[in-house]
């Protein structure tokens, strides 16, 4: 089975189409009137879907085991053929388009067991999906932005050559596969006054996005908030709170991160932890859908 640990939690939509088609205009009012021998074609095909839609991921090796929210079954009864639609809800880590596509099988097919001793020529036309809505895909602005971004890595060891940064090129990484390019990569100590100095030159510099990692933790040299706190204009507490959240539920250490989010000014200010996995989960736990907050900033224009 595919990883989806790193998938935040959102609303996931999907409908999904499928089409019985009929030899005869009879079988149709057969189904209409409750005339069928095995049952009531409808009601029963109903009921399958239901099922079916709860037990996907019984059925299809990679699919996971998903709490679905809510599945509506809907028919459109026409001539000789029965649209069949199917609408599958759920708050969860990832999509229910195959749940929704299998709901429409069963359905479709149970149509085709009952409706077989009456009728030869029952086929089933189609199975697709109309639409989906959820996830990453739809919260991310990025390429539409056309922001200027920047990654600052603060650490003393790093930046006196005893060790190789990865939590920041892990940063770049994620904005890259985004579709933001950054702009400037740094290597700074954990120091106040060089900190607060490689932010006040980003930001006179118009950078929109600028996301620290390193010195968020409880040692002495951890000073990044202590830094960064006096400068921020508005403090974003919740996207602070996202970040601790979504790492809690990983590892009980992220409890001790002091991440701060925040702007000064129109640009955006993001202070990190400085391990590569503490890092990765933050960027997972708020990105794309962090971006948002360009689009609403008080007429902030991304036209450059």
């Amino acid at each position: 089975m595919v990883d989806i640990t790193h998938k935040i939690i959102t609303q996931r939509t999907a409908t999904a189409q499928a089409i019985v088609k009929v030899g005869t205009p009879a079988t149709i009012e057969a189904i209409k009137n409750k005339t069928v021998p095995k049952g009531d074609v409808l009601e029963v095909a109903r009921t399958a879907g239901l099922f079916a839609v709860k037990n996907t991921f019984s059925v299809i090796p990679d699919c996971h085991p998903i709490p679905i929210e809510f599945t509506a079954i809907q028919y459109e009864i026409k001539e000789q053929e029965i649209v069949i639609e199917i609408t599958v809800k759920t708050i969860y880590k990832t999509g229910v388009e195959v749940e929704a596509m299998h709901g429409a099988s069963i359905v479709a097919l149970t149509m085709y067991d009952m409706l077989k001793p009456i009728d030869k020529n029952v086929e089933i036309a189609t199975v697709k999906l109309l639409h989906k809505k959820g996830g990453k895909s739809d919260f991310n602005d990025a390429k539409n932005l056309n922001l200027v971004t920047a990654v600052i890595v603060c650490s003393d060891s790093v930046s006196q050559g005893k060790k190789q940064d990865s939590a920041g090129k892990v940063i770049s990484s994620k904005l890259n596969i985004l579709g933001l390019d950054v702009a400037n990569y740094l290597i700074i100590p954990d120091e106040i006054i060089e900190i607060q100095k490689t932010i006040k030159d980003l930001c006179k510099s118009k950078t929109d996005l600028v996301i620290l990692t390193g010195g968020t933790g409880l040692s002495d040299r951890d000073v990044t908030p202590e830094a960064l706190i006096p400068m921020l204009d508005r403090r974003i507490p919740g996207i602070e709170e996202s970040i601790r959240s979504y790492g809690q539920n990983r590892t009980p250490y992220a409890m001790l991160s002091r991440s701060v989010v925040g702007f000064i000014g129109s640009t955006l200010v993001i202070a990190l932890p400085g391990s590569t996995n503490g890092a990765s989960e933050s960027m997972d736990a708020i990105f794309p859908s962090v971006l948002h907050l360009f689009k609403i900033l008080n007429g902030f224009n991304h036209g450059k």
